[in-house]
């Protein structure tokens, strides 16, 4: 079967922050992609503003790197440089169906963590050739043999057979950072002995195999991501399989219901370092982004008419996580946002759905809210806040997990969760997980004053968590999950142990006010902030919900008083981020999404309903 051997297609994977995108930095810089003395940002892959606020990424996305070998042929490596969050799974899912080999990336101090099994379970899934790169080798506290010897265990633990063969994948050690790797493993905290990346390229390819193809082939194109141009419209990024495209020629597109449309394609463009460029004519193994097919969605394919020959589909993991979003029903909506409208917000919910597998929209038994069902909390508050900046004003229901029924039993999703904390948090997170019906399954003392320990948990349990863990561990725990299986339903879980402070009246917070109140808890709202009856704006220390007058003003007299013109002295207000307020409500509490604010609301704004809503709760 003939190759193509000056091409590779490869994707990286592995863990959050263990390097993938400084490493295509690297690549790109090295492989001559930028002139020298260019100003291009770091992590130039991460090119949404919400990927470098939150410094992790969050779609998948390809370049291709032109790179001359030591014995002077030149390559073209197509990368995909995928998320390594696993909410962000279904990126991961896609981007391996575009490629021919896998580098996994486990950081020289972390060793392999959850989201490396995650993404390591794909690869081997399909069956795809590893190349091991232990990062970050220069780290003070690197350990590598033994991450070297964790990432081999991983292998065997995930392998469905006793193959052997993964003991033998090739180990590359690198310091993306600083651009270098080499075969030859350094001392613990030192840089490689390579001057570049050159040995690493080598291994690629050496160890990832050439795209194959069949002589006279019919022509397959696999669409596996979506993108949009000002100028060409809605573009599909495809694998060619099989066969041949050129610009201009009529096609047959295959559709996920079966039926096949003939189509033209109006422009057929090749990723040159981070630009497309237009080319006239693209071969098996290539990926390139094609125009001209206005309505064309994920997993369908681009055939020959005369005879049409679509491709598998592709199937991501099931949602496991679930929340309402519906227009801003609050007393203050309509005044930061422009997108107010229930008809905007589902052709926006259509929208998302186009370019992400991994969501699931449906409808509710209210005409202007929807339940959007996805991976994970993050997942689905990057949704809300790519909607909140593009002027959308929103209600958001707490997150719940996806039940299903199994031999007509209900079952809820479990999570896996390493924690790393110091030894002496190691019994008040063990009691934090039991809380929750969490089960240990492993614990290491590294010896370095450090555990690290395994758990099994319903996700329900873990909804709220991340903060107050933070907070037990004085902020120096790690925590890590990743979805494990269905379980059968566990029963109740503890919820938050504090009740919420909630405004009886609309006005302006004043300081006198949050003087008195500040006594009873933890303030949300400052002075001069806008609050509405139904909103909180504290979170009480007791566990039952409070309503108070935060706008309730000091009265004037005309009498004179020693201490009249005294200041009060407030604690400032705790500021929230949106995951973390979404961790905070509690299930009869939403948020309501503005442009310019976020506030915690209860879901009946009306003290009086929520009475007797509480009342009938306790006689049913």
């Amino acid at each position: 079967m003939p190759v193509r051997k000056d091409l590779r297609n490869i994707a990286i994977v592995a863990h959050v922050d263990h390097g993938k995108t400084t490493l295509v930095d690297a690549m790109l810089w090295q492989s001559g992609a930028f002139r020298e003395g260019a100003d291009v940002e770091k992590r130039v892959m991460d090119s949404m503003d919400l990927e470098r606020e939150k410094g992790i990424t969050i779609l998948a996305k390809n370049t291709a790197v032109k790179h001359t070998m030591s014995d002077g042929e030149e390559i073209t490596l197509n990368i995909i440089d995928t998320p390594g969050h696993a909410d962000f799974g279904g990126e991961v899912e896609r981007g391996l169906e575009m490629v021919d080999g896998v580098l996994l990336l486990v950081d020289a101090s972390e060793g392999p963590l959850p989201q490396t099994r995650f993404v390591l379970r794909k690869a081997l899934a399909k069956k795809l050739p590893l190349v091991l790169v232990i990062n970050k080798v220069d780290r003070p506290d690197a350990r590598i043999d033994e991450v070297v010897e964790e990432t081999y265990d991983l292998f065997m633990d995930l392998s469905d057979d006793d193959d052997a063969s993964l003991l033998d994948v090739p180990v590359v050690y690198a310091s993306a950072k600083a651009g270098r790797a080499s075969l030859e493993k350094p001392a613990d905290g030192q840089l490689p002995d390579s001057p570049d990346l050159q040995p690493l390229f080598d291994s690629i390819l050496k160890n990832i195999p050439a795209p194959t193809y069949t002589e006279g082939a019919t022509l397959q194109a696999h669409v596996t991501n979506l993108d949009a141009s000002p100028y060409l419209g809605r573009l599909a990024l495809c694998r060619i399989v099989e066969g041949e495209l050129h610009k201009g020629e009529p096609v047959a597109l295959c559709r996920r219901d079966g039926s096949v449309e003939n189509v033209k394609l109006s422009e057929v463009l090749i990723t040159e370092a981070l630009d497309r460029v237009p080319t006239e004519t693209a071969g098996p193994g290539d990926i390139v982004a094609v125009a001209g097919i206005p309505d064309i969605t994920i997993g369908e394919t681009i055939t020959d008419p005369e005879d049409p020959k679509p491709l598998p589909l592709i199937h991501v993991d099931e949602p496991s996580m679930s929340m309402t979003i519906g227009i801003n029903t609050s007393p203050l909506s309509g005044r930061s946002g422009d997108k107010l409208t229930a008809r905007l917000l589902k052709t926006r919910l259509d929208q998302e759905l186009i370019g992400n597998v991994s969501i699931k929209v449906s409808d509710t038994d209210r005409p202007d809210m929807w339940e959007v069902q996805g991976r994970g909390e993050l997942q689905l508050a990057v949704l809300v806040e790519m909607m909140r900046r593009e002027g959308f004003e929103l209600t958001v229901g707490k997150p719940q997990v996806v039940t299903r029924e199994i031999n007509g039993k209900l079952h809820e999703p479990f999570e896996r969760v390493t924690v790393d904390c110091p030894e002496e948090f190691m019994g008040a997170v063990t009691q934090m997980m039991g809380l929750r019906k969490g089960q240990m399954m492993h614990m290491v003392n590294h010896g370095s004053g450090w555990v690290r320990m395994e758990f099994v948990v319903p996700a329900r349990g873990l909804i709220g968590f991340r903060t107050e863990f933070l907070t037990q561990t004085r902020g120096q725990g790690i925590m890590n999950q990743i979805f494990e299986n269905y379980q059968p339903w566990v029963g109740e879980l503890r919820t938050r142990q504090t009740g919420s402070m909630v405004a009886d009246r609309q006005g302006t917070v004043t300081s006198f006010a949050l003087f008195n109140l500040q006594e009873r808890g933890t303030m949300f709202v400052a002075p001069g902030d806008d609050v509405y009856e139904g909103m909180v704006c504290g979170e009480n220390s007791r566990p039952d919900d409070m309503d108070v007058n935060p706008t309730k003003e000091k009265h004037l007299t005309n009498v004179r008083s020693s201490t009249g013109d005294e200041l009060e002295r407030l604690i400032p207000a705790t500021k929230m981020s949106m995951e973390q307020q979404l961790e905070f409500c509690r299930s009869d509490e939403c948020l309501e999404v503005t442009p310019d604010v976020v506030r915690i609301r209860k879901t009946e704004l009306n003290a009086h309903d929520r009475a007797k809503a509480r009342t009938r709760a306790k006689h049913a």
